[in-house]
């Protein structure tokens, strides 16, 4: 047996759920100098560029959550201002973007998704983003991790998916089937001018949990029922956002996919698989407006 066949088969017989969240208690620890020396040696591991962080020392991090959800510099991912376009929401690369064609999304060469599973298995939710487009884009442990709006934007719902918690780095993604439409997630669906677009936070192996700005950590009570709520569109109770405003956060690694309306966005012909992606910087431009 390769070792790549063996990575992927450990992970479906691993207690996946349990192991994430014995990182999780650990994560959440202030345990002093073990903190510190465990944030040291990630910093060193994963060659990350602390000096576009707010905080630069290890030791200025009361628990690993603190560090890997670390705020940069005020100026360290300026954001795109050219109202026409829309801007990268993290760090991180792609790993595919196109068109949704008969309900499905690349995943990888052979393997494809369901754009309704995806989004928690409700045809209405996911019926104004059929024929439209898609982008996913993983975040390695290096990069920055908290999520920000690709464009302005109100928040209409937000539904949690009980699921699996499978890696999310490219070699599952080569070969474990509806990865994305497996593992555990936090979907976000918004109104803009131009029209809907969705946001789905992929949870991984050892994710600790998913944050939101205004929810703060998605915990809904263990089973397999997904949960839903509802925002107002406008008045006092609506959930706005400018392009570039913070909208969540991976305690630890993960993927963002991201959905759009038919005809509502061009993908920047310079970006494809592979591009290395900085929140801020030039992700489409805003081509019409969809009314669905």
């Amino acid at each position: 047996m390769s070792l790549n066949k063996l990575k992927i088969t450990l992970q479906y017989i691993m207690p996946k759920h349990a192991l994430s969240r014995l990182v999780g208690k650990f994560a959440v620890a202030e345990a002093g100098w073990l903190t510190t020396k465990a944030i040291s040696a990630f910093i060193k591991s994963y060659g990350i560029n602390m000096q576009e962080a707010k905080y630069k020392n290890a030791s200025d991090f009361k628990t690993f959550n603190d560090f890997f959800t670390r705020e940069l510099e005020e100026g360290a991912r300026p954001i795109l201002q050219d109202a026409n376009t829309i801007c990268y929401p993290v760090d991180g690369a792609i790993s595919q973007q196109g068109e949704i064609r008969d309900g499905q999304l690349i995943q990888a060469k052979g393997f494809d998704y369901s754009l309704i599973t995806l989004l928690g298995g409700d045809k209405e939710t996911a019926q104004p983003f059929q024929n439209g487009a898609f982008s996913c884009i993983y975040l390695a442990p290096k990069d920055y991790h908290r999520i920000h709006m690709p464009m302005a934007a109100t928040l209409r719902e937000m539904i949690y998916v009980p699921g699996d918690l499978f890696s999310v780095n490219p070699l599952t993604a080569n070969n474990v089937p509806n990865l994305f439409a497996r593992n555990e997630r936090v979907v976000t669906i918004f109104d803009t001018e131009y029209g809907p677009m969705s946001m789905t936070l992929v949870g991984a192996t050892i994710v600790a949990s998913i944050e939101t700005t205004w929810a703060g950590t998605i915990t809904p009570p263990a089973g397999k029922d997904v949960f839903r709520w509802q925002y107002p569109a406008s008045g006092t109770g609506a959930i706005t956002f400018n392009k570039g405003d913070e909208m969540g956060r991976f305690k630890l690694g993960s993927t963002v996919i991201t959905t759009f309306a038919p005809q509502m966005i061009k993908f920047n012909q310079d970006a494809g698989t592979g591009t290395v992606t900085r929140l801020g910087e030039h992700y489409a431009d805003l081509i019409g407006k969809n009314e669905n």
